[in-house]
């Protein structure tokens, strides 16, 4: 149906008389064009997208469950039937490992170990994302930083940290100090590397509305750059809560002397064949890991989950 038809008509016709003269086929063809007209790609892009809601319940929690259910019956199966009788302690059953954790002579030991490890990792990793940043925010202020700083963060990262234990322990001794720096060096990459790349991805079209009002760099920072930055900061201090932690257990194994930790526990149980406990330290410390880990992406999510999809 041509435009010439809806406005001039038949010969003879007026306008408002020839609209009334369309077909209810039409109609209908007329008012899907206004619509496609009303709603166009440019309109489209502007309305708002629904957040995507958290799915909870059993969407959530159903497969980790099932995963664990399948690996509790693969613990039983090769404990029990594909192992000898006279290798069983290689695997013992899970019922013995967990009924460590209850156990009063070797419990309350384990929780102090764990206590103590806690307090190492956590540490070091609040030093860790206190440097990290600073780390960061000084390579971004200007090229010549970066590539003056950036190489030996990666020389950190690279180097082989069972390398540095024994200097570490040489210079600051073997007990919660020398832990603490080696949480630290473990921990320090991740959050140099995501606080930079935070920093770096903000839109060009964003920095040239700031350098258009000159606006000085600590307003760019503060303003524009840290809170675009955010999400890359949180997912680095995830990955930096675990390394934390790997960091901690790594002193003990190495620093025996002064408060054991749950690394310390473990080695002692690993030389003395004592497969149950060992087990039990080796879960807990996992488990522990895993809270961190848990915390710091709940944490990033009421940070930056009203604005940013946070994983």
């Amino acid at each position: 149906m041509s435009t010439e038809r809806i406005i001039a008509g038949p010969e003879g016709m007026d306008a408002a008389e020839a609209v009334d003269d369309l077909t209810t086929e039409e109609h209908r063809e007329l008012e899907h064009r206004e619509t496609e007209q009303e709603v166009s790609p440019d309109t489209a892009a502007a309305v708002p997208l629904k957040p995507r809601r958290w799915r909870g319940g059993i969407a959530n929690w159903g497969p980790p469950v099932a995963v664990a259910v399948v690996i509790v019956g693969l613990w039983y199966l090769v404990g029990s039937v594909i192992l000898e009788p006279s290798k069983s302690y290689l695997l013992p059953p899970p019922h013995a490992v967990f009924a460590v954790y209850f156990d009063p002579q070797v419990a309350p030991d384990m929780y102090e170990a764990l206590w103590n490890t806690a307090v190492v990792a956590l540490t070091g990793l609040v030093i860790a994302i206190v440097l990290g940043i600073v780390w960061a925010v000084a390579m971004n202020q200007a090229r010549w930083i970066e590539r003056s700083l950036y190489p030996y963060a990666v020389i950190l990262q690279t180097i082989p940290i069972l390398a540095l234990v024994p200097l570490i322990g040489f210079w600051f001794g073997f007990d919660f100090t020398a832990r603490v720096i080696v949480a630290i060096l473990i921990a320090l990459f991740p959050m140099v590397s995501n606080t930079l790349f935070g920093l770096q991805s903000v839109d060009a079209g964003q920095r040239e509305l700031f350098a258009l009002q000159h606006a000085s760099r600590w307003i760019v920072l503060k303003k524009l750059q840290f809170p675009a930055a955010l999400p890359a900061i949180f997912a680095g201090m995830r990955i930096s809560a675990g390394l934390a932690v790997v960091g901690a257990i790594v002193g003990d194994f190495f620093f025996q002397r002064g408060t054991p930790g749950i690394g310390a526990l473990i080695s002692k149980y690993q030389a003395r064949l004592n497969a149950e406990p060992l087990f039990a330290a080796i879960i807990l410390a996992s488990l522990f890991g895993v809270v961190v880990f848990w915390f710091f992406g709940w944490l990033g999510k009421r940070v930056v989950g009203k604005w940013y999809d946070f994983a």
